[in-house]
């Protein structure tokens, strides 16, 4: 419920804004466990904005990165997480060992290139 009146805001813009007051709860909760982020008890305010911006750039990429594969972030994670590239020097010579990738981690991959990045 609310106390504003239908000349401030129509019934449509209210449940919009309690739709955006579910994405800012949804984002704090990702923040919180997928992407671990905890309160960090800093005790100046450049360390707490940088804590604060490091959090909120985290969350943004996790957003665009759920939007262009259409995964959760738990799922991309898992997925990505385990893969590895590795270079070895033979000889004098370094040569590059890719990731093995799986299907699923190379279909995220596609989608991330198809969506310009």
């Amino acid at each position: 419920m609310t106390n504003t009146s239908m000349t401030v805001l129509t019934g449509a813009e209210v449940v919009a804004a309690y739709h955006s007051l579910f994405e800012v709860e949804a984002s704090f909760r990702m923040a919180k466990s997928d992407l671990r982020a905890r309160p960090i008890f800093h005790h100046t305010r450049d360390a707490i904005q940088a804590h604060l911006t490091i959090v909120f750039c985290a969350l943004a990429v996790a957003r665009h990165l759920q939007t262009a594969t259409g995964l959760s972030l738990r799922r991309i994670i898992k997925t990505l997480q385990p893969l590895r590239e590795g270079l070895v020097e033979i000889n004098g010579t370094i040569t590059t060992i890719p990731a093995a990738l799986t299907a699923e981690a190379k279909e995220i991959l596609n989608s991330l290139s198809q969506s310009g990045h």
